[in-house]
């Protein structure tokens, strides 16, 4: 939809058979066998007859139960735990009741079966656990959006991207799943929706993807939640610098044969988003944001069991100000009078862009009820969800006025239903069938409601007095999806899954496509593991970013658009190739190599077009990217280490939906030239090291960036910079069984190194973005 474009803005296999012949031979067989007992027994003087020998046809024979082939426990290396290859040590976990004991190991078998539909094969996948996210900076106090950052190719953003991180240099194409449940996207709010705190384990899955994977390609963001039978949790409070508060809790248990497990947060402070200036302090950046997690699962008998997930987000935000900025349009004398009983132009005598008060307002909440069972030779997993998620933009009308030309008040609700359904079916074993579907239906509200002035034709100002356009626009659209795919081992090394996956979009345009996907798996020796597949991919508009704007009603006020065309937004189609190894070199030590290369068309980006903080979808009609990956891991002992470095480059051409979006001069360039698109970063890196030593954990992080694309048409970048995290954890035992109060102190920023993430300039970008200077923090957190 059209936000707020102002017309002057700134630049910017067992085998089962038998045959009739076998009968003589076994009979033959067993004959022979019985004579010389017999002869025995009549050398003997027995009298005892033997019995009769009877031979079955093997046809009639009852078929034997297949051994269940189920998918090996997924384990990952424990960082910063002292201990590779063990998941982190729950609180309240130990001593055990033999009945929580036997709970725990019947959910475990749940968990591995869950893992067998929904496989990772041919993916390429990286995985932190529980104890690397709690030996880190920051721990379990990290946002979501920053632990990420961890994965070989994410590049860093500002929240207003939403979110503020770019896997392979896409727009917002990942998608989120909980136990294997699909999370719906939101709305295009700031900041993320989930916290931290509820994860046990979180993998993100690049590359070319299994059939089931459909809607967000570029990643997958697999969570499994927290989840334990003896009861246990932690109360914490952390906070410091930019007058940072964040209490927290969780805590979980079981009661009979149902675990369950909450957990919430708090956080307040003064840097909601990034900073608009390089200072430490923002100017009109605080927010208050709470969230809220609950899961709960229940095992019915040995073979089903009933999961309830249920999460909340609630958060405001203050837009942080940009100081010493000028009036529309440059001059005092041109703004016209009407605002009430005070004048514009008395207004604008005395304006200060440090002074305005826009406010974003945004809400998330999901409900997932879920049954897994588990058969001889089939399991499966069956869901319902519902999400509703609104984000309300609120302008400072006066000011946005004198500085914009314009002040949009945008809100963008959205209410989604939906079933999720994924099976595995083991045929043999050499072959596993995997099959489901999900649909959606999602009913979307978008108003924008300007105020504006209207403009004389024949000078161009703006004149008479400030008034209200309402542009609203209501659908109730469908995503509906289904695949089944074969998982066929060739030998004991090779490893073939092939699959079939189509898609039916219901929304702003009507579109499908059938999409294969295959990859192949080589493990040539032990350590060594090669990788190479293709995907075709199909990914739908947001809904709600994507939606149409009227642009009739703009003519001839200040938010009339440069470009007069708004053709709707298609679905990117593209093929995907990836290919990759993963060595063990010594004992602990792990590195990879990935290279992947997509051609698109209709490739959906999206930005934050005038000042309200709100993306827009729009196409490329061509697009394609290409990128190498470099990770390595090291374990040895209490001694953990990653480290990545990703290239990458995306480019596009020829802009074929929301047109007005772009400015008159850009976008006859763009019609002809390829560009690099504004999420793309060149060279990406981060590294981290955490080690043990008794009850303290030391730990650091850095993360790198060589500047997102800036300046006309995105034609230059934004310098390269880096940033050391510090961080240190003491467990403090207060008496004999007690349990312990985690003290722990970090630096975020350690070099207090300034960098500009935005400058304000290039495709889709209004504000300048900074990111945080160097800041201290110190968190409490007991063990209950």
């Amino acid at each position: 939809m059209r936000d707020d474009q102002p017309r002057n803005r700134p630049k910017r296999s067992s085998l089962y058979g038998s045959s009739a012949i076998l009968k003589p031979v076994i009979a033959s067989g067993l004959l022979c066998l019985a004579q010389p007992h017999a002869a025995l027994a009549q050398q003997a003087g027995a009298t005892q007859e033997l019995p009769p020998v009877v031979v079955v046809d093997p046809r009639e024979r009852p078929r034997p139960k297949l051994a269940k082939r189920v998918a090996p426990k997924r384990t990952v290396t424990s960082r910063g735990s002292g201990q590779a290859n063990q998941p982190a040590q729950e609180a309240g976990n130990s001593g055990k009741t033999p009945a929580q004991a036997a709970l725990d190991h019947k959910m475990e078998g749940f968990d591995q079966q869950r893992d067998h539909i929904l496989t990772k094969l041919g993916a390429s996948t990286d995985t932190i656990d529980r104890a690397a996210i709690v030996a880190g900076p920051q721990g379990d106090n990290t946002p979501v959006d920053k632990l990420v950052l961890q994965f070989p190719g994410v590049n860093y953003d500002s929240a207003v991207s939403n979110p503020n991180f770019h896997v392979r240099g896409e727009y917002n194409n990942v998608q989120t799943r909980i136990n294997g449940f699909v999370l719906p996207e939101g709305v295009s709010g700031l900041g993320p929706v989930i916290d931290t705190n509820f994860i046990s384990s979180l993998s993100l899955l690049t590359g070319a993807l299994p059939a089931q994977y459909g809607l967000r390609t570029a990643g997958v963001l697999d969570i499994t939640s927290r989840s334990f039978s003896t009861p246990g949790g932690n109360i914490s409070i952390y906070g410091g610098s930019f007058g940072t508060v964040t209490p927290s809790f969780d805590y979980g248990g079981s009661v009979g044969n149902t675990q369950y497990f909450f957990s919430g947060r708090g956080n307040f402070n003064n840097l909601g988003i990034e900073n608009t200036t390089s200072t430490i302090n923002a100017q009109h950046d605080h927010t208050d944001q709470g969230k809220f997690f609950a899961y709960v699962s229940t095992a019915i008998n040995d073979t089903q069991r009933v999961s309830i997930i249920s999460g909340a987000s609630y958060s405001t935000f203050q837009i942080p100000n940009n100081p010493n900025q000028t009036v529309f349009p440059d001059s005092n004398n041109l703004l016209p009078n009407g605002l009430g009983a005070t004048t514009l132009a008395n207004l604008a005598n005395t304006a200060n862009s440090s002074n305005l008060n826009e406010r974003e307002i945004d809400q998330y909440y999901y409900n997932i009820v879920a049954l897994q069972s588990h058969g001889e030779l089939i399991d499966s997993q069956f869901s319902l969800f519902s999400r509703y998620a609104n984000v309300h933009f609120i302008p400072d009308v006066a000011n946005d006025l004198i500085f914009n030309g314009v002040a949009s008040d945008v809100t963008r609700a959205s209410q989604m239903y939906g079933t999720q359904f994924d099976a595995s079916y083991d045929i043999n074993s050499a072959h596993t069938l995997r099959f489901g579907f999900m649909a959606t239906a999602e009913k979307t509200d978008v108003s924008n409601i300007s105020t504006v002035f209207n403009i004389d034709p024949n000078t161009g100002n703006p004149t008479g007095a400030p008034f209200a356009v309402t542009d609203t626009n209501s659908l109730l659209g469908w995503n509906l999806g289904a695949y089944v795919q074969d998982e066929w081992k060739l030998t004991k090394q090779l490893t073939l899954n092939y699959g079939l996956r189509f898609d039916q979009l219901y929304q702003f345009v009507d579109a499908n496509q059938f999409s294969p996907r295959i990859s192949l798996v080589y493990k040539p020796f032990d350590g060594t593991t090669l990788h190479a597949g293709y995907a075709r991919y199909f990914t739908p508009p947001m809904q709600a970013q994507a939606t149409q704007s009227n642009l009739a009603l703009f003519n001839n006020t200040t938010n009339q658009p440069d470009v007069p065309n708004n053709d709707p937004v298609k679905p990117e189609r593209s093929h995907y190739f990836d290919v990759g190894i993963d060595q063990k070199i010594l004992p602990g030590l792990t590195v990879g190599l990935d290279g992947y290369y997509k051609i698109a068309t209709d490739l959906i980006d999206d930005g934050q077009f005038g000042q309200a903080v709100v993306l827009t979808q729009f196409n490329w009609a061509r697009g394609y990217s290409e990128g190498v990956e470099a990770k390595a891991k090291y374990q040895n002992g209490n001694l953990y280490a990653y480290a990545n470095l990703a290239f990458n480059i995306t480019r596009a051409t020829d802009p074929v939906s929301n047109q007005y979006l772009l400015d008159a001069d850009e976008f006859a360039f763009l019609l002809t030239h390829y560009h690099y698109t504004d999420d793309m970063q060149m060279w990406t890196g981060s590294a981290g090291v955490s080690y043990k030593w008794d009850q303290t954990v030391f730990s650091a992080s850095l993360k790198y960036g060589s500047g997102l694309p800036t300046g006309f048409a995105n034609s230059s970048f934004n310098e390269p910079y880096a940033t050391v995290n510090l961080g240190i954890a003491h467990d403090i035992f207060t008496s004999s069984g007690a349990k312990p109060l985690t003290v722990r102190f970090d630096i975020v920023n350690l070099f207090d190194k300034i960098y500009e993430i935005r400058d304000g300039s290039g495709i889709g970008v209004f504000a300048p973005q900074f990111g945080a200077r160097r800041g201290y923090f110190v968190g409490l957190s007991q063990k209950i």
